[in-house]
């Protein structure tokens, strides 16, 4: 521990008189440290000073203040408050005075100062030299770089023991705690809470906040660290410092630590070793994690072409059980500024199910095999990721290809539209046609409704929307009128036109159908 006033009280040797009561002093002033110990006779020396420092006087400055302040000793008082005044704001641990150098005793206005500023003053005897207490000071603060610095290593060589252990990276988590006092967890690249010591050592809301300060210093994929300031619903809120793990662009996640006073430099080093252990443990992980989604994207290719033998065989070993039917199939981007979150989540929700999902690449795409009751994860991921998803219809467990197709689709549309999730059976209702809607089709719909389009314009007409309409009746023209509010005389004029513009003959199915298709497409 550093020096603190209290232990150069307490040393015989230097007998030092505390001139200020204990009890007027504000609390923890006689536990301040002692970062130094300098003389000065200025009158201001708090150029020279630095908080925590202790200052030594024999108090020459007093007599020059007595002397310029008249009768009755006033002007030594004015100058005691303002000396006093300028070392409290200087963060000065403690003043000490030595006796019988200039003056006998202590001035009574400097105690009177000091005790009204909360500063505590301590008496040197004549016998006791300055230099005895510098050297004192210094010798304990060098015993205590010591000690700080003898702690770090053997806290370094326990967590580098702990990592050798069956699972390394929980034991180096605990020792660290152990070893700081203070609640350590680690957030995953999912952004959840993977391990934590002790267990359940943080309370909400705080653990909630950092969790939330966790995901968002993962999305921003940059290295990083933070302080935050939690609250607590049983005590006050705590100080916490977040640290991300890994390099910038493929961190792994985040470890968070309460506050602790061993978070000193020393303190700081053992963190350093865990942050660099952690990040190592976890890249293997990774490393392990790809050779895990080599084989899970050659498992899933087996499982479209409908051989999925090998792959239950192997799900059981790896993971669990393949899902059970009715199945549906999930497909979304496989971003690259998302890949690894978006694996690491889904690895997340496999464990949590005990298999009963699985999940593989196909080439620029993640594709999700998982059982009716789990289909609210495709929201979870178009949520957390900012995804499109496609989803298909629930299949029997022999349909995955063709519910991969359907999932295709869907996340076609997803694209296009910029909607979140897509399930197929909301287009496949609008029936064959509205697949029309992708951009080869559009191209060739905007040509051929060109003439109408192109009258409307330049007429003020609205064949476009009558031909609409007018299909949308079934070509029935009083219906379509009454849908118009026009007479029926007008409907059949504007058919008539738009036939000649567009040089079909609209009596026949299959022109009204390709005129449909091409109002489809455009929307």
């Amino acid at each position: 521990m550093q020096p603190t006033v209290q232990t150069l009280l307490d040393r015989s040797e230097l007998a030092l008189t505390l001139l200020t009561p204990a009890s007027d002093l504000p609390p923890g002033a006689l536990d301040a440290p002692v970062l130094w110990a300098h003389t000065s006779d200025l009158a201001d020396p708090t150029p020279f000073l630095d908080a925590g420092h202790m200052l030594l006087t024999t108090g020459t400055q007093f007599e020059a203040g007595e002397a310029g302040g008249g009768a009755g000793g006033v002007g030594q008082a004015d100058f005691a408050e303002a000396y006093v005044r300028r070392l409290r704001e200087a963060g000065i641990a403690a003043l000490g005075f030595g006796a019988g150098v200039v003056r006998a005793g202590t001035p009574e206005a400097l105690v009177d100062a000091c005790t009204r500023q909360g500063l505590p003053l301590v008496e040197v005897p004549y016998r006791v030299p300055f230099i005895a207490i510098a050297r004192l000071v210094a010798d304990l603060l060098a015993e205590d770089a010591y000690a700080r610095q003898a702690w770090a290593l053997a806290a370094q060589r326990a967590i580098s023991l702990a990592a050798l252990r069956p699972d390394g990276l929980s034991a180096t988590l605990a020792e660290l705690s152990h070893r700081l006092g203070a609640w350590v967890g680690l957030v995953d690249a999912s952004g959840s809470l993977d391990r934590e010591a002790p267990s359940d050592g943080l309370g909400q809301p705080a653990l909630g906040e950092v969790v939330g300060e966790a995901r968002s210093m993962l999305r921003r994929g940059q290295r990083a660290s933070r302080t935050l300031v939690a609250g607590d619903a049983v005590g006050e809120p705590q100080r916490l410092t977040l640290q991300t793990l890994g390099a910038g662009g493929a961190l792994r996640g985040v470890l968070a630590i309460g506050d602790s006073p061993q978070l000193d430099a020393a303190g700081r080093e053992v963190v350093n070793a865990v942050i660099a252990l952690a990040g190592l443990a976890l890249e293997q992980n990774r490393t392990l994690d790809r050779a895990r989604g080599h084989l899970r994207t050659g498992l899933l290719r087996g499982i479209l072409a409908g051989d999925t033998e090998l792959a239950a065989r192997v799900a059981v070993e790896m993971w669990g059980p393949l899902p059970a039917a009715p199945l549906r199939v999930a497909v979304t981007d496989a971003a690259a500024a998302h890949v690894d979150r978006l694996t690491d989540l889904l690895e997340l929700r496999v464990e949590e199910r005990g298999g009963q999902l699985f999940f593989g690449r196909d080439e620029d795409t993640v594709v999700v095999v998982l059982e009716e009751a789990d289909a609210g994860l495709a929201d979870e991921l178009a949520t957390e990721f900012g995804l499109p998803v496609g989803v298909s219809d629930a299949v029997a467990a022999d349909g995955t290809a063709m519910a991969h197709e359907q999932a295709m689709r869907a996340l076609e549309r997803a694209r296009e539209t910029g909607s979140g999730v897509v399930a197929f059976d909301e287009i496949s209702r609008q029936g064959v046609l509205a697949f029309l809607a992708r951009t080869d089709a559009r191209a060739v719909a905007f040509a051929t409704l060109a003439p109408l389009t192109s009258h409307d314009e330049g007429n003020g007409t609205a064949l476009v929307a009558t031909m609409r309409a007018w299909l949308e009746h079934g070509g029935q023209f009083d219906a379509t009128a009454q849908a118009l509010g026009v007479h029926r005389h007008t409907v059949r004029s504007r058919v008539a036109l738009a036939e000649r513009l567009l040089g079909r003959d609209l009596s026949g199915f299959h022109a009204r159908a390709d005129l449909w298709a091409a109002l489809l497409a455009v929307g």
